[in-house]
């Protein structure tokens, strides 16, 4: 990410709502302490941390992932990066169960170029990158297939955690296509494979009702 950033490393902050205190400690974790003298307070972790949010192409927060356990999932947070004049946590809500939103703010994220994407990755991703501006310009690919091609940039780079659904792409038809050709040649498979699936039916005797060319 942002190497000004890598300075708030190693430092906590905190808040206190009500009878909880929020710790934030960026680039580790997140940490929620009841502040009661019950036999059974709560104090646990509500998040590691795990990637970037990225919007625009612009860094907006911080994910923290696999916290403790809560029912059947695990508690997260999304820290939100916000100008400020001190570097504080300013704000915290759960506005889903288990899943928490922090408002940090600091002076570092102030100035309009300081959550960009582009200038923290190495030389060979901002080719990427250029050359998916250009495909999209040239109308070679779709808003869909530069969105991929983004997010296989940002994963390249590790600001974002491979998803599964990689594991199980070879899996699945994709609905979606990011080219014509692509879409095309889809089509043609999928034909083939109805007409032979037609033919089986034939052979056994079994009628089909479909429309041609649906």
């Amino acid at each position: 990410g942002p190497a000004h950033l890598f300075r708030l490393a190693g430092k906590c902050f905190s808040f206190v709502e009500s009878t909880y205190k929020y710790e934030f400690c960026p680039f580790h974790n997140v940490t929620q302490h009841e502040q009661t003298f019950r036999w059974n307070a709560y104090s646990g972790i509500l998040g590691i941390w795990h990637e970037w949010e990225i919007e625009n192409n612009t860094f907006v927060g911080m994910w923290m992932r696999e916290g403790d356990s809560c029912e059947t999932k695990s508690r997260q947070t999304k820290v939100h990066l916000v100008c400020g004049k001190s570097n504080k946590l300013a704000y915290v809500s759960e506005p889903s169960t288990c899943v928490y939103s922090l408002t940090f703010e600091t002076p570092l994220v102030c100035h309009p170029h300081s959550l960009l994407v582009y200038p923290t990755l190495t030389e060979a991703l901002q080719r990427k990158w250029d050359e998916a501006e250009q495909l999209l310009y040239d109308e070679l690919i779709t808003d869909q297939g530069y969105k991929k091609i983004m997010k296989g940039i940002f994963e390249e780079a590790g600001l974002l955690k491979a998803t599964e659904e990689k594991e199980v792409e070879n899996k699945k038809i994709s609905l979606e296509f990011e080219t014509l050709e692509k879409c095309n040649k889809e089509y043609k498979q999928l034909s083939k494979e109805i007409k032979e699936l037609q033919d089986l039916l034939s052979q056994h005797g079994i009628a089909y009702k479909g429309i041609s060319g649906e």
